[in-house]
């Protein structure tokens, strides 16, 4: 990390404000090479730390931008480094121009996530801060904010430390007992380990389950809307969206391939996937989308199946009940306005305990207990009063899986009354595995792996 980075830190468009940052030794002496204060005698290298400085960005003796510059030094910065952070007009000629300057005084392009990577070396943040930073930017409703800002603050890192501290306890108190028999009796502990160590099992356990409610909340919900032609699916998307985004016609057939869009539904999003509707057909094309359809449905987390109650149910019908056998899905009885050929009981026994609600995309009838059935669907409606740790990252549940083998094979142990040091061992292990979480003892490559995912200039 001898070299100095420079990145862009906006997006690339026509916004009012552009951001390009440094990091690194020679941070504030390539600043002083480009900056010019409209106060001559003004030594800006010899500026206070977090202190915001008004001027003029030049290539030699051309004046490129109007600035404000925000000085940073070490280590009270975002990477324990020098910062400077220029904040030029917005435009993608002006911001390309500041950075290729930047670069021409001494300065490297950083790769992405670098600026991140380089706070996780220096110590400021832990490896699960990190990939929280990335989990922050990427959110895509309150909920998986907040859940990524109590990561980024440190909550994680708090409950691996209290169950690490806890293990490493008693595998201290295990080694020297063994090295100190004299001072140190064994005789019960056996047991009042097994009660300790099935109690961290319980815990381990309890987060790793919150894994795939921690993955819906982060990613969203796969809704995937299906129906016959006609019955209303994209009218349907159209509602939600509150926009017409889907092409809408009289004529059967028009979807023929998936359109996606997310939308958030309280506190949650949802993917959702509109589709072709389902029936037998000798359009090549069509024949696609419905399996297509089919594919979209078995990767769902939610079905929406659109019930065109104006005409009967067939075998078109039987086909998508029965593909929502072990889906969480929700019957949508559509065109109630009209006259119905298909009766309300008819659905409910096809339906098989499956939620149905009289609906009418037309009139937005049953879009309001849409919402709320879908919000009571997942997280059991409680989402905001989660007090415990969420995990939603594939890493973390990776390395907690481990961590819950290892207590497993310390239970086996005191099971088969074997020796006190080979407790120790598994114990140690799962020490280790939790200490994966924030980033110890992990290899560079899977270093490098995750910060990869980053985009440019964080």
């Amino acid at each position: 990390m001898d070299h100095t980075i420079a990145a862009i830190s906006t997006a690339m468009n026509r916004s009012g404000i552009g951001i390009i940052r440094i990091s690194g030794n020679d941070a504030i002496p390539i600043l002083k090479k480009i900056f010019r204060s409209p106060d001559k005698r003004k030594d800006i290298s010899a500026s206070a730390s977090h202190t915001v400085h008004y001027g003029y960005i030049y290539d030699e003796d051309t004046m490129i931008d109007e600035v404000l510059v925000l000085i940073m030094k070490a280590p009270h910065s975002y990477t324990r480094e020098d910062v400077v952070e220029i904040d030029c007009h917005g435009g993608i000629i002006s911001v390309k121009k500041i950075l290729q300057v930047i670069l021409s005084s001494g300065a490297v392009l950083a790769e992405p996530g670098e600026f991140t990577k380089r706070a996780f070396l220096n110590g400021r943040i832990d490896l699960s801060q990190a990939e929280a930073v990335m989990d922050l930017i990427m959110a895509k409703n309150e909920t998986a904010m907040e859940y990524s800002l109590s990561q980024l603050n440190g909550k994680l890192r708090s409950r691996m430390e209290e169950l690490r501290g806890s293990i490493l306890t008693e595998t201290a108190f295990i080694e020297v007992a063994i090295d100190d028999p004299e001072h140190y009796v064994l005789v019960n502990y056996p047991e009042e380990l097994r009660k300790k160590v099935g109690s961290w099992i319980h815990v381990i356990r309890k987060w790793i389950d919150s894994y795939d409610d921690g993955k819906l909340i982060q990613e969203g919900i796969r809704t995937v809307i299906l129906g016959k032609p006609n019955a209303g699916k994209s009218s349907l998307l159209n509602l939600i969206l509150g926009e017409e985004r889907a092409i809408v016609t009289e004529i059967a057939g028009t979807t023929r391939d998936t359109l996606e869009e997310d939308v958030n539904i309280g506190q949650i999003t949802l993917r959702l996937i509109d589709t072709a509707g389902i029936r037998k057909t000798n359009d090549i094309v069509e024949t696609m989308g419905v399996q297509k359809a089919y594919e979209k449905a078995d990767q769902a987390d939610l079905i929406l199946y659109v019930v065109d109650s104006s005409v009967g149910l067939d075998e078109n019908d039987k086909k998508i009940f029965d593909l929502l056998y072990d889906k969480k899905a929700i019957i949508l009885y559509n065109k109630s306005d009209l006259p119905s050929q298909t009766g309300w009981d008819e659905v409910m026994e096809a339906a098989a305990g499956k939620t149905v609600i009289r609906f009418s995309v037309k009139e937005g009838l049953g879009i309001e207990e849409l919402n709320r059935e879908i919000n009571s669907m997942f997280f059991l409606g409680t989402l905001s009063q989660r007090e415990d740790l969420v995990i939603n990252n594939i890493r973390h549940k990776t390395a907690l899986e481990s961590a819950l083998g290892s207590l497993s094979m310390v239970m086996q142990s005191i099971e088969s009354m074997l020796p006190e040091d080979f407790f120790s061992i598994d114990l140690m292990d799962a020490y280790q595995s939790l200490g994966s979480i924030m980033g110890e003892e992990v290899g560079e490559d899977l270093v490098n792996e995750i910060f990869s995912r980053f985009c440019m200039g964080k």
